[in-house]
């Protein structure tokens, strides 16, 4: 069994009182949280603790989809103590909840890739395993080898969702691609998350899709056709769809405001997905890394090929992500709350367990001040980040 990703100071029992707590029914000024046994609690014990929070905020803990690594680490390549220190970065930036992307690779090696990674979601440090690619468009492949991708072959789809050994929860297609809606068929009979994205497909060819059971846009905007006013493509398709959740990269890179705004206009707040699309890089700094067998450079937090100057990832940590949503692009925190927790944990199946601070769900939670700079992080029950300290 595989070493697991430890947090550092029991809160049990204890009651966080005077914050601003975002609750799914709204906000509640000068509200109260009970923890007690890594679970948030209805009714607190005579002789719990009591931490104050007056002059902060307090969220639930945050859901990342979409995620390569971070702290130098790789969910790609790395070795399993690698992978855990990605997730232990991540999760000092208030990721309570992570799934572990996998970018394009030879179909032997993500097999193999899925066992590693399969293991730590059967033991609760990963929520699930996604492939992005190699099933995707060559002229729209972004950070991803092109002599790897391949046309989505149902079979070699069913491959890969074997070797995760039912914790594969999202496969990102192009599903134009010959093989595309047999595999987003595929997808959801078998309960996984087809994802379209990194595609050329026209708008009818996206209707279709989704007509066929994909759910989610892999970062929107990004890695497809853009928006035209007589060949409308994907992002319409995608946007207009009640049945479809977009995610978003809010790095100020990835998009820009007025596209946020555009996003979350027409799909409403209940349809967006925060995702940091993060690589190694996250939470560690400039320099020289690999994204699967492609070289990359990160300069000023911007990561690019180091062949063709592609965005490739991003450095982004969830934290930021929101701190960015509530300050620049002026967000209700609410509609945030909604996009970086509550929605990516009901795509993940998860939200009767995560995505919001409501009693018998697990003990996760984000502590932010006044002007959103995260304070605090709580990870079932235990100070991941405690708030007092510092």
């Amino acid at each position: 069994m595989a070493a697991r990703v430890t947090s550092a100071v029991r809160a049990e029992p204890t009651v966080l009182t005077g914050a601003r707590v975002v609750l799914p029914t709204g906000t509640v000024d000068g509200g109260r949280v009970i923890v007690q046994g890594g679970r948030i609690a209805g009714h607190a014990p005579a002789d719990a603790a009591t931490l104050d929070l007056t002059g902060h905020w307090l969220v639930p803990g945050f859901v990342d989809l979409h995620n390569h690594g971070g702290g130098g680490a790789s969910f790609t390549s790395g070795s399993v103590d690698d992978v855990l220190k990605g997730i232990r970065t991540h999760r000092e930036h208030g990721t309570t909840t992570l799934v572990a992307s996998a970018v394009t690779g030879e179909m032997d090696f993500l097999a193999q890739r899925a066992g590693l990674l399969s293991e730590l979601v059967e033991q609760g440090d990963l929520a699930g395993i996604h492939f992005e690619g190699p099933f995707i468009s060559p002229c729209r492949k972004g950070a991803h080898s092109e002599e790897l991708l391949r046309d989505p072959d149902p079979a070699e789809v069913r491959k890969l969702i074997d070797a995760a050994r039912g914790t594969a929860r999202m496969v990102t297609l192009a599903t134009e691609l010959p093989g595309g809606i047999d595999s987003v068929r595929l997808l959801a009979e078998h309960g996984v998350i087809a994802a379209i994205g990194h595609t050329d497909a026209t708008y009818e060819q996206t209707v279709e899709a989704i007509g066929a059971g994909a759910t989610v846009a892999t970062h929107l905007f990004n890695a497809m056709p853009p928006l035209g006013h007589r060949a409308p493509g994907p992002i319409a398709a995608l946007l207009e769809d009640e049945r479809v959740t977009v995610e978003l990269i809010n790095d100020g890179t990835h998009l820009h405001p007025a596209a946020l705004e555009l996003a979350f206009h027409r799909a409403g707040a209940d349809r967006v997905a925060f995702v940091t699309d993060a690589m190694d890089a996250a939470g560690f700094g400039d320099g020289r890394y690999e994204l699967g067998p492609l070289a990359v450079d990160v300069t000023d937090g911007v990561a690019r090929l180091v062949d063709g100057g592609s965005i490739a990832g991003s450095t982004l940590t969830q934290d930021t992500a929101f701190r960015r949503a509530a300050t620049v692009d002026r967000l209700p925190v609410e509609d945030i709350v909604r996009a970086i927790s509550a929605n990516p944990a009901k795509l993940l199946g998860a939200y009767d367990r995560v995505g919001s601070l409501e009693p018998g769900k697990d003990a996760d939670a984000v502590v932010l001040d006044a002007d959103f700079r995260l304070k605090g992080v709580l990870h079932k029950g235990e100070w991941v980040i405690d708030p007092r300290v510092g």
